[in-house]
């Protein structure tokens, strides 16, 4: 273990370093640097479009410039914490290239988090300054963290993006403070800390997830590589920032590839469609619900979308008809399923040509990148193809490791493998097919909800005995929150209720139970252990019965 200027611990060593850096895999450059090039030879650029806004490369730099000034002059130091709770705006852009320019960790938090997970996440990473908008969808932000800030030692500074509160610093002010001009970016370590993103896990509590400079980078350059893309690309970002995938692809990714980003504050597949055309928009990535809606709407209205050459999804479930479907509607999109999570971006890309359409149909592509183990979960010893197994990865993309040093000892072999809690298969072809999950995940709209934190909320309901949370099939969602229940003696629960207690807690909607099963005992192994995939198979059956009814 290394110890970071932030603080934690990370997996890297010296070894590590020096064969990464050897190999070129590891090119030793921030975004910073991406944006300093870009800066030299291309400052009128257009990177960044937003509604009918449009911000060249010195307009970012201008401003990161400021904001990093800002932030220097509040005597924020290499390896504190900024976390924003933005939607889609390129302000999130701003904060990530100053936090860049100073050595900052960033933290994206999703903008459906509420006061429990947000309360949470800035405790437990130490964030010093905290951006949020005032209000958004209706839910006041500015708010919430004043509910929570005397408990938050470590927060400094609030600021509020596109509004003012009390309390709080405005972006603009916050700017006005700067000096654009005279900032000199510091010299930072691109082995460094650059990312801290939490993620659900079976524990009930999010694991804060560390990445460097490197390992982002090594991410958009491989899925760069497989697919071809460059400057000559339009990305499409309907995908939140916050969210690893549209970090990625919708901040990071541009500077890389000095490729326009077109911002979707919020998913309408008409108005995909139309930004589509408009900017000849080559590459978006997204979870299944996005290509699923965008090939409908195509179909419907005739609309093949000729600009458009990539659209890898997963995050969720991906049944080889949408492939098929949003082949036949696209002129010459390539579709495919691919496979990664936040701890290993992606693992599979998929496919790069539609001569393999049958291929990124069935199966989650290509490996690019890493080393698969298939292993038997029991035994811990490789299978065979065509044998399900958990998937162990290890690769120079890899996270550091996780904030807490307590879950590295059981997500990483000695050797460096990762455990990700997943099924999967190979085929002849080296392929993967992932068939399921050992970790206790729903994953609703491609976003990941730990069941045991839904399951330690339900337990507080006094008339709840016991409680168990499995994902149950949703057409446009891929999966959401069945809660089957056992119930105290002589007591009684409406969902309604169920759903008026949780409010009361401050999670995330996203995360309520949309369907309520009482039962008089759960089905269980020898050992006691609830037998999940017994409900999950019943809660289906039940809905399929509804539905065919």
């Amino acid at each position: 273990m290394r110890a970071d200027v932030s603080g934690w611990k990370t997996r890297l060593t010296d070894d590590l370093i020096a064969e990464n850096t050897a190999s070129g895999i590891w090119r030793n450059r921030t975004l910073a640097d991406e944006l300093a090039d870009l800066v030299s030879n291309n400052p009128d650029r257009v990177l960044i479009v937003e509604g009918e806004q449009r911000h060249t490369v010195a307009d970012m730099d201008r401003q990161a410039r400021a904001l990093a000034s800002a932030l220097q002059k509040r005597g924020l130091v290499a390896g504190d914490v900024v976390s924003f709770e933005l939607p889609n705006w390129p302000e999130t852009v701003a904060i990530d290239l100053a936090c860049a320019m100073l050595g900052l960790v960033c933290n994206p938090i999703i903008p459906i988090y509420r006061d429990a997970e947000v309360s949470y996440i800035l405790r437990d990473a130490g964030t010093k300054v905290m951006f949020i908008p005032t209000r958004f969808r209706k839910f006041d932000y500015a708010d919430m963290i004043a509910r929570h800030r005397a408990d938050l030692p470590d927060l400094e500074h609030v600021v509020t993006v596109r509004g003012d509160a009390d309390g709080a610093t405005s972006f603009e002010n916050l700017l006005a403070e700067g000096d654009a001009e005279e900032f000199v970016p510091l010299a930072v370590d691109p082995n460094a800390v650059k990312l801290i993103m939490y993620t659900s896990g079976t524990t009930g509590r999010p694991k804060g997830v560390l990445h460097s400079h490197n390992t982002i980078d090594t991410e958009i350059q491989a899925i760069s590589q497989f697919l071809g893309l460059g400057g000559d690309d339009v990305i499409l970002m309907p995908s939140p920032v916050t969210h690893i995938t549209g970090y990625l692809y919708g901040i990071q990714m541009p500077f890389t590839l000095n490729a326009p980003v077109v911002f979707m504050e919020t998913w309408s597949a008409d108005v995909a469609a139309e930004l589509i055309d408009t900017y000849g928009v080559t590459f978006t990535i997204a979870a299944t619900v996005f290509l699923q809606e965008l090939t409908v709407f195509a179909q419907k209205n005739d609309r093949s979308l000729p600009s458009l050459r990539f659209f890898p999804c997963g995050g969720a479930p991906v049944p080889p008809e949408i492939i098929y479907n949003a082949h036949a509607a696209f002129a010459r999109c390539v579709c495919s399923r691919c496979y990664g999570s936040t701890e290993a971006p992606t693992i599979t890309l998929g496919v790069n040509g539609r001569e393999e359409e049958e291929l990124g149909a069935t199966t989650e592509g290509h490996i690019v990148g890493h080393e698969i183990r298939i292993v038997d979960p029991v035994s811990g010893q490789p299978v065979g193809p065509g044998v399900e197994g958990e998937v162990l990865s290890r690769g120079p993309e890899m996270c550091l490791g996780y904030a807490d040093d307590a879950h590295n000892a059981e997500a990483f072999e000695e050797d460096g493998f990762f455990h990700t809690g997943d099924l999967a298969m190979l085929n002849e072809a080296g392929a993967m097919v992932v068939t399921g999950r050992l970790k206790d995940v729903i994953i609703r709209g491609g976003e990941n909800i730990s069941s045991r934190e839904i399951e330690d909320a339900l337990h507080e309901h006094p008339a709840i005995h016991e409680a168990a949370v499995v994902a149950m099939p949703h057409a446009r969602m891929g999966e959401t929150v069945c809660a089957y229940a056992v119930l105290k003696s002589g007591d009684k629960l409406e969902f309604e209720d169920l759903v008026t207690f949780l409010e009361g807690t401050g999670m995330a909607k996203q995360k309520y139970p949309e369907r309520l099963e009482i039962i008089d005992d759960f089905p269980r192994t020898a050992a006691g252990k609830i037998r999940k995939n017994v409900l999950r198979d019943r809660v289906a059956e039940n809905i399929r019965g509804e539905r065919d009814g």
